[in-house]
């Protein structure tokens, strides 16, 4: 893949992730988002989600602003290394998803495994030096 190509793959990702994740940034935006994830769920024919205590909301929260800030990078200086990270965090993501599948009745975790997986992917191609 050509770098100019990658380099829009990278904003491309963090675009995605800046939409997916701010509503995990807050508290508040997270308790309503979190009502919408359990609907969908629902609609999926998965479990109920359980109850999020403060300390789960402050873990969420901590993640999703993380993520904003690295997306807010990505977006501003998208370079091919931040994408191979990027990438890798991806994996990440993806496996520990994968698990919580596993572990729970929560089909509308499908719904953020594929992109992750996807983004994982196309940031691991390989690179066409330039």
């Amino acid at each position: 893949m050509d770098p100019t190509t990658f380099r829009r793959i990278v904003r491309a990702s963090a675009i995605y992730d800046l939409v997916v994740t701010a509503p995990f940034a807050t508290p508040w935006t997270f308790a309503l988002a979190y009502g919408h994830l359990q609907a969908l769920n629902d609609a999926l024919g998965g479990a109920p989600l359980p109850a999020f205590a403060p300390l789960h909301v402050l873990f969420a929260c901590l993640l999703g602003s993380l993520v904003l800030v690295w997306a807010v990078l990505r977006i501003r200086d998208p370079q091919p290394r931040y994408g191979r990270y990027d990438g890798a965090g991806r994996f990440l993501f993806t496996a520990w998803m994968a698990w919580a599948l596993a572990a729970a009745d929560t089909p509308l975790l499908w719904l953020f495994i594929v992109p992750e997986a996807l983004w994982g992917v196309v940031q691991w191609l390989p690179l066409r030096r330039g």
